[in-house]
């Protein structure tokens, strides 16, 4: 009877065992399913969200042209290999089916979601205001250098200091030149004999001497009329301005030819302003110029570009710009910051988009255009100026276009996901080809 009870409880075990790995086997089950009706939902809902259709519902159609997802610009009349990337062109379809790998088709819910905006192609003036800075120079132009024209000694100095501004005919020196003694004392001899009845030709002998010497005319002439010798000169300023340099001192002795002073003229100052390389086609010399120093708030000057220095800073990728400015006050001296608005030439109508849909990949320049009902394409462009926010597009837009201005990162990306699953699912292909190529014949594995 023991036994027997034993028996039964084990058998009772055995049954509840059982039924549990039914109801487990059950329960995983019902979740695989649940999982694989997930997955196939998902897949359906991309497909539908890119566009994408299968296959073989372009079956029996003829394509338009065959392309390179990677490079969707370039058209080939049959298929074949690409000659840009390894992998197969595939067929592109009228109604830009799924073998068009390069363009992305976007349901209005997704574009919502993703924030997509589009903006019209237009044409108008690129109207550009560049605003550079530099520091004022000396018009170098605009320069009087005073030099002592025959030997002697700096007896007497009337400008003492460099920076000191003089006016034109003002003193600024007085030389004693021994050498005009000799000179002026045989021209005073010669016209005191000529009364005797000497040859005039000795009289012009004699003036050429002291020309020769270093004299002017007007000195010269004061000879003349006085009677008298003169060892002494008086250096004036030849022009007003500032005194640059000063190369003399009282007491000092100079040789012809020695500079003296330099003096540079205030009427007009240059600014050397700093143009980007990429701006510089923008400035031409002769563009009106306005010019606002921190130093006189509220004061604009007016000038022009006077040159465009040959020149780029390495370091700085900069041109130097010359530009003249009128300074009738003298209020603007050397040293001084300026902050300059070029004025640019009037342009001719181009077509226009916002720099912000322009996709930079470094080699290459991409929009993303809308082609209605959702679809998107990728298009190569050449891009001319760009200012305030708008960028020139001179080849592969026209009027009247979209281009995507918002979230073309994101249908960029997806194109370029496209183009790399064609590349993977055509790698198998070109590997089953090479092995079913017969032997002796290219492309066949030995």
């Amino acid at each position: 009877m023991k036994n027997r009870t034993i028996v039964l409880a084990l058998i009772a075990v055995g049954l509840a065992g059982g039924y549990g790995v039914y109801r487990l086997g059950m329960r995983e089950g019902m979740k695989a399913a649940v999982a694989a009706s997930d997955n196939q939902t998902a897949a359906t809902a991309a497909t539908g969200a890119t566009g994408t259709k299968p296959q073989a519902a372009q079956a029996g159609r003829k394509p338009l042209y065959w392309q390179d997802p990677m490079n969707p610009t370039q058209k080939f009349d049959k298929p074949g290999k690409s000659p840009f990337m390894d992998m197969q062109l595939v067929p592109v379809y009228g109604d830009g089916g799924a073998d068009d790998a390069g363009k992305v088709s976007i349901s209005p819910r997704i574009q919502q979601n993703l924030g997509i905006r589009t903006v019209e192609v237009r044409t108008g003036r690129l109207t550009s205001s560049l605003v550079a800075v530099g520091s004022i120079a000396y018009n170098e132009r605009d320069v009087a250098l005073v030099q002592a024209r025959s030997n002697g000694f700096v007896e007497r100095l009337y400008v003492r200091a460099p920076l000191d501004p003089v006016k034109k005919g003002q003193p600024l020196a007085e030389l004693y030149v021994p050498d005009w003694i000799a000179a002026q004392e045989e021209y005073l001899t010669v016209k005191r004999m000529q009364s005797s009845g000497m040859d005039d030709g000795m009289l012009d002998g004699a003036r050429q001497r002291m020309r020769l010497a270093g004299m002017s005319d007007d000195q010269i002439r004061l000879v003349e009329v006085s009677g008298t010798v003169h060892p002494r000169v008086t250096i004036t300023a030849p022009a007003s301005g500032i005194v640059a340099e000063l190369a003399v001192r009282e007491g000092m002795t100079v040789a012809a030819g020695a500079p003296l002073f330099r003096i540079n003229g205030l009427a007009t100052v240059w600014v050397n302003a700093d143009v980007p390389e990429n701006l510089s086609a923008q400035v031409r010399p002769g563009n009106a110029v306005e010019a606002r120093t921190p130093a006189l708030p509220g004061t604009v000057f007016k000038g022009k570009v006077s040159a465009i220095l040959p020149e780029v800073n390495a370091a700085t990728r900069t041109l130097k710009a010359r530009i003249e400015l009128t300074n009738p006050h003298g209020e603007l001296v050397p040293g001084m910051f300026a902050t300059i608005s070029f004025t640019s030439t009037p342009r001719n109508q181009v077509l226009l988009v916002p720099s912000e849909a322009v996709i930079q990949t470094g080699t290459r320049n991409v929009v993303m255009v809308a082609q209605g009902e959702g679809g998107f394409t990728p298009v190569e462009v050449d891009i001319g100026s760009e200012a305030n926010g708008q960028t020139e597009i001179r080849k592969g837009l026209e009027a009247g276009q979209k281009v995507v201005v918002s979230g073309q990162f994101l249908i960029d990306s997806d194109a370029s996901l496209k183009g790399t699953t064609t590349r993977m699912a055509d790698a198998p292909a070109a590997d089953s080809d090479q092995k079913s190529a017969p032997p002796g014949q290219p492309g066949a594995v030995k």
